[in-house]
């Protein structure tokens, strides 16, 4: 498996990915694909005929979670999984998740450009509403197959406008019970990703591909806080419930529980703070935060859950307001499995690639994968560190590097 072998492939992916870009609710460079949106209908119908035209049989489940199978030589055997996700956030980039949808679709057909017989099938997957641009919840369609998520949970959910998932799946054309998208433990032999970093680790050190050893996992907070509002001049000091002051605490709290956990990987963010009234005159009565934390070692972000329940005890009862804590989801973070790692670290060498062994701070399907298989990341560098923007970027020789060595480790899972 030639890397000059590999070139002509690549150049094919770069114009897929292209015109994928253009399949989007904005004007382009910017990638904005909601799911279920007229975007992603558009850019499902695409990837289905490219996989369609590999020879892939593909089928779709009730939340349309989309599977294209290249048979292997024994079809009692459970399949080795690759892909990822097309969703995009508003005013994303063109490279998240399509990578490794585009970047698996093309292993599969430079495996089968150079005759190799796969033993077991080998599957691309490409996920439902990995963003939870639409729903609030990441990762809807691998947590519904893992069975994180119950077909009772997910008919509860509604987007901003009110519309239910049965809604809209329906009005997308997916059909069928929920409970039917949950996958058996076995189901999948082994399943391997393929992602840019978003991150700038690889880039920096000059390294071709990153092998995922840990995958860490959020644990989200809603918080509300509740005080007493008033005139900004007519309310002394003294007196004063500010819910907002109250809030600022909470944030620096957190931010100093996560710097102190004793490890590099421990992060939290407040990423949403909703003032009421919002006005320049008036004491904010009441807050709205919501936090993300994550770790690869799930103790340890626990650690600093407690950290902020029992700061949001203290503060409540010093300044005399309301808060209350809502944990929105903890999901614990996930161990990629040292045979593929293994595997794929000696495919990047066969491949005359350097590569170094890694964590990922973002989640992804991956995450949720690995409640019914074993799993594993490939991480190419993409420029800067820049994701979910649209100057995201990741140059032709990463992705080739990325296809070659998926595809080399392809070819061992399924012998």
């Amino acid at each position: 498996m030639e890397s000059a072998g590999l070139k002509l492939g690549v150049d094919g992916v770069l114009a897929e990915l292209a015109t994928l870009a253009k399949i989007s609710e904005a004007e382009p460079p910017v990638v904005t694909r909601v799911v279920f949106s007229e975007a992603d209908l558009h850019a499902r119908a695409y990837v289905k005929r490219l996989c369609i035209d590999a020879g892939l049989t593909v089928h779709e489940d009730a939340v349309g979670n989309t599977f294209a199978r290249w048979a292997g030589s024994d079809p009692g055997l459970a399949p080795v999984g690759t892909g990822s996700h097309i969703d995009a956030i508003p005013n994303a980039g063109m490279y998240d998740g399509c990578v490794g949808v585009l970047g698996g679709l093309e292993a599969i057909r430079v495996l089968q450009k150079l005759g190799f017989k796969p033993r077991r099938s080998i599957e691309l997957v490409i996920f439902t509403a990995e963003e939870p641009t639409r729903f609030g919840i990441g990762c809807l369609g691998s947590r519904l197959m893992a069975g994180v998520l119950t077909a009772a949970q997910a008919l509860a959910l509604r987007d901003k406008e009110g519309h239910g998932l049965d809604e809209l799946r329906a009005r997308a054309g997916f059909t069928g019970s929920l409970a039917s998208v949950a996958l058996t433990t076995g189901r999948f032999h082994q399943f391997v990703e393929l992602h840019i970093e978003q991150g700038p680790l690889l880039e920096q050190d000059g390294i071709d591909i990153g092998l995922v050893t840990h995958i860490a996992a959020p644990a989200s907070v809603r918080i509300m806080l509740e005080g007493e509002g008033g005139h900004a001049g007519g309310k002394l000091m003294p007196g004063r419930k500010d819910a907002l002051t109250a809030a600022a605490e909470l944030i620096l709290a957190l931010e100093a529980a996560a710097k102190s956990s004793g490890a590099i990987d421990t992060v939290a963010t407040v990423g949403v703070c909703d003032v009421f009234p919002g006005a320049v005159n008036s004491i904010p009565s009441r807050v709205r935060l919501e936090t993300d934390i994550r770790d690869t070692d799930g103790t340890r972000r626990d650690r600093v859950l407690a950290v902020l329940q029992a700061t949001c005890n203290e503060v409540a009862l010093r300044r005399g307001v309301a808060i209350s804590a809502e944990m929105v989801n903890a999901d614990p973070p996930a161990t990629c499995d040292p045979a593929i790692v293994t595997a794929m670290e000696e495919a990047a060498k066969a491949a005359g690639k350097t590569c170094k062994r890694m964590v990922s701070r973002a989640y992804h399907d991956t995450l949720f994968m690995a409640r019914i298989a074993p799993v594993a990341m490939l991480f190419i560098p993409c420029r800067g560190g820049v994701s979910h923007r649209p100057d995201e970027y990741a140059s032709p020789e990463w992705i080739g590097s990325g296809i070659h060595v998926l595809a080399r480790t392809l070819a061992t899972l399924a012998s």
